[in-house]
């Protein structure tokens, strides 16, 4: 692959993921102190992501992948997704918001299929290559928090009552222009199907591995992988409205830390998934999800603020011990007829399905603890995650026997 087409396939990474972290991470703030939105309708909006995943295979199955060459309806859905996101800094209450957002992630979530398929066209070796221009995606994602919060600081306590944090729409609907137009100059991407070759429901949604649910441990890892969304989608939707309720100022800096550690973890997660197993690498990530809402349940702004801060930096193991390396078992579970169906049936249940329960169920519980005056008893709110995350490890650990799975790169 030549340094100018690495160059040019890392700068869209870069972008992408910009995007998403530039409003995605403080968008519960937002909409709670700007519009006025009530928990469950913050749930609602943050649902919107898993619509998304779940439209998207569709688009991409049955649009981008017969007639279209990959980057050109990526820069399409991104020159959209500017239009919408201008549209979102403009609004004033929930319900004008809402249509604008759903529509939002409906146009975002096909792309973060569409840039891999486009990185991974250019390269001849993936396994080597593609971590070096994937690891920009996680860049992006950290500049754009660090912008918000130590640039412009958007989300001081003061700024955040003046109504600045519109301003994170307009850079990101400024970022999502960019690539969109960036796009058009990238390599090609033809379509990976002939007009004349029927696409099939079934294919799209990878409902040809349904057959993998039939082996017993393989059924207990996709039930634990939907149920172990309900905490995650605790940790995307009201991270930024307790570190703002908190008074942490730099908020959104903060919460990068998480996406640090994540970087740092991935390097780790081959040498622990070798020695301890598949078994235990999860086990783990599992009490990982339960532990730091402990510390997020009794940490506080002030003199418990490392506890909160120790529980962001555990966002790494968290995230990669569990669902990286669920997708190395499924992976290895698949074989190669049904390697892509089987991700794209896990990544449907998990971020379409779970998370679209998990927001659900975020959003009731949060305003079961709203306070009269204002602000929420967060204690109460993080130690339902906790349990929730502890009784998934019990469930696993009990009914998934061990097996040897061999550890590949990605």
């Amino acid at each position: 692959m030549k340094k100018s087409t690495q160059f040019q396939l890392s700068f869209m990474m870069f972008l992408e993921f910009f995007i998403w972290g530039g409003w995605f991470v403080t968008l519960g703030t937002f909409l709670g102190n700007n519009l006025g939105a009530t928990d469950p309708e913050i749930g609602m909006a943050f649902s919107t992501q898993s619509w998304g995943a779940i439209i998207a295979p569709f688009i991409i199955g049955l649009i981008a992948d017969r007639f279209f060459n990959a980057e050109r309806i990526l820069g399409v859905l991104h020159i959209i997704g500017a239009g919408l996101m201008y549209l979102m800094s403009q609004t004033t209450d929930f319900a004008g918001f809402y249509p604008y957002v759903l529509g939002y992630m409906i146009a975002y979530m096909p792309t973060l299929a569409l840039v891999n398929s486009v990185a991974f066209n250019q390269m001849n070796d993936p396994a080597k290559q593609f971590p070096f221009v994937r690891v920009w995606g996680t860049a992006g994602w950290i500049i754009a928090g660090w912008i918000i919060s130590l640039g412009f600081k958007w989300d001081s306590i003061e700024n955040i009552s003046n109504g600045m944090l519109s301003n994170t729409f307009i850079m990101v609907a400024i970022a999502s222009a960019l690539l969109g137009v960036f796009s058009f100059t990238l390599p090609k991407t033809p379509p990976n199907v002939s007009k004349g070759e029927q696409v099939k429901i079934a294919d799209i949604l990878g409902l040809d591995a349904l057959r993998l649910l039939k082996d017993r441990n393989f059924l207990i890892f996709f039930l634990s992988s939907v149920l172990i969304c309900i905490p995650l989608a605790f940790y995307y939707q009201n991270l930024s409205p307790f570190l703002t309720e908190s008074k942490v100022e730099n908020s959104t800096a903060w919460a990068t830390a998480g996406q640090i550690s994540e970087v740092l973890f991935m390097l780790l997660l081959p040498f622990f998934f070798k020695k301890y197993g598949f078994k235990k690498t999860i086990l783990f990530g599992m009490l990982a999800w339960a532990l730091r809402y402990l510390l997020f349940a009794f940490g506080d702004g002030g003199e418990m603020f490392f506890m909160i801060v120790i529980g962001i930096v555990m966002h790494g193991i968290c995230y990669d011990f569990f669902f990286v390396s669920g997708q190395i078992y499924t992976d290895s579970k698949a074989g190669e007829k049904v390697k892509s169906a089987a991700q794209g049936l896990i990544t449907l249940a998990t971020y379409g399905i779970g998370m679209l329960i998990g927001f659900w169920v975020a959003g009731k519980i949060s305003n079961k603890y709203v306070l009269a005056e204002g602000g929420h008893t967060w204690q109460d709110i993080w130690i339902f995650p906790a349990i929730f995350a502890a009784a998934v490890l019990v469930i696993f650990a009990l009914l998934f026997k061990n097996e040897k799975i061999e550890y590949k790169d990605a």
